[in-house]
């Protein structure tokens, strides 16, 4: 079996496994009778613990296939766990913190022998596969989702083929060993300050969107299955851009993309403030989700892998500070102002992000990338 053929396997199921988790099981929580800052208290530890976990492998721990594989298993516990929990706020609590601490694992382990073995030639084409399984399961669970039990037992088979796949990846001995390559430069933040903030910034905003755009969506009067639509819309856009994003990096340097993204995040959240009733305007907004998270994804993690030497951790923090602690931020602060500003706030979020990342100047790496 192909390690291509694994990572994009990996990729379908962990992408289907947070389609699920950030685009119905907020709705499935509140028709549980979770209020709005619950709901953002709840998705707000994930990101959280994405964001502590980076520190404790700077210095203390080491990314091994072992505590790979304990996440893998982590996952799959919490995913069984939520059948027990979900009914009680405090309760369910423990599921998220542990979900959350495995994907701050799992998927920046993936995706740095993603970017070593298939090179930015291939990255793209294999990491679309994510983007498809995110789309299928909007579109699936749309309609078959009738009661919560049916979206747990969705999230618990994608668990599975997740920690499957993993597993998978890690015994590829040739090309995913965990060597202890002694790492000359220390890590240093302030090495590209600015871009941290900014990207920190971005997710910010993208928080308040992945964890309240369906609840404002059918708060304004638009069908769960339309919204389910939106969200499917959004993912085609996303996968062409995958598929075809090689000229744009060729033609432009990975600094002025990440810009471009971010300016057309701006945009795309005061869309949906300013015409929060209007479908035809939903699904522009939806387009414009190519810039806001396929484009400014390759381009900002493309550009830290090539600012440090240490590409694991520059990984995982690039996770932690960015859909970690933004995320985390996003989620507890959208819980709190939700309401018909809830995207005013997002774009105004997004304007700081953009200023940061202009503050940011040019790197001695080579910024046009050869893919």
């Amino acid at each position: 079996m192909k390690l291509f053929f694994k990572i994009s396997s990996f990729y379908f199921f962990y992408f289907t496994l947070v389609a699920i988790y950030i685009i119905f099981m907020p709705k499935i929580l509140k028709n549980l009778g979770y209020s709005s800052f619950e709901i953002g208290f709840i998705f707000s530890l994930g990101p959280l613990m994405r964001f502590l976990l980076p520190f404790l492998f700077l210095k203390k721990i080491q990314l091994t296939k072992k505590v790979f594989y304990v996440c893998l298993l982590l996952a799959l516990f919490a995913a069984i766990t939520f059948y027990f929990t979900i009914q009680n706020f405090y309760y369910f609590i423990f599921p998220n913190i542990l979900l959350g601490i495995s994907f701050g694992i799992i998927l920046p382990f993936v995706e740095t022998y993603a970017l070593g073995y298939l090179k930015k030639e291939r990255y793209g084409k294999s990491r679309l596969y994510g983007s498809l399984g995110f789309m299928l399961c909007s579109l699936i669970l749309a309609r078959e989702l009738t009661t919560y039990d049916i979206g747990l037992h969705y999230f618990l088979v994608s668990a599975f083929f997740v920690a499957l796949f993993g597993f998978l990846i890690a015994l590829h001995d040739e090309n995913t060993r965990v060597s202890n390559v002694q790492i000359s430069e220390p890590f240093r933040f302030k090495k590209v300050l600015f871009l941290w903030i900014g990207l920190f910034l971005m997710q910010m905003s993208m928080g308040f969107f992945y964890n309240f755009f369906t609840i404002y969506e059918t708060d304004h009067g638009i069908t769960l299955k339309t919204v389910s639509y939106l969200w499917t819309f959004s993912i085609i856009w996303e996968i062409i851009i995958f598929y075809f994003q090689t000229p744009i990096f060729k033609r432009f340097d990975l600094l002025t993309i990440i810009k471009i993204t971010v300016f057309m995040t701006v945009v795309r959240w005061l869309l949906l403030y300013l015409f929060p009733y209007s479908i035809t305007v939903s699904y522009i907004s939806q387009a414009l989700h190519a810039f806001s998270f396929a484009l400014n994804h390759t381009a900002a993690i493309s550009y830290l892998y090539a600012s440090y030497e240490n590409k694991k951790l520059s990984s995982q923090f690039y996770y932690g500070i960015s859909f970690g602690l933004g995320g985390f931020a996003g989620a507890l602060l959208a819980g709190y102002l939700y309401g018909d500003n809830i995207f005013l706030y997002a774009a105004l979020i997004a304007i700081l992000s953009l200023i940061f990342i202009s503050f940011q100047k040019e790197e001695t790496i080579v910024l046009k990338q050869n893919f």
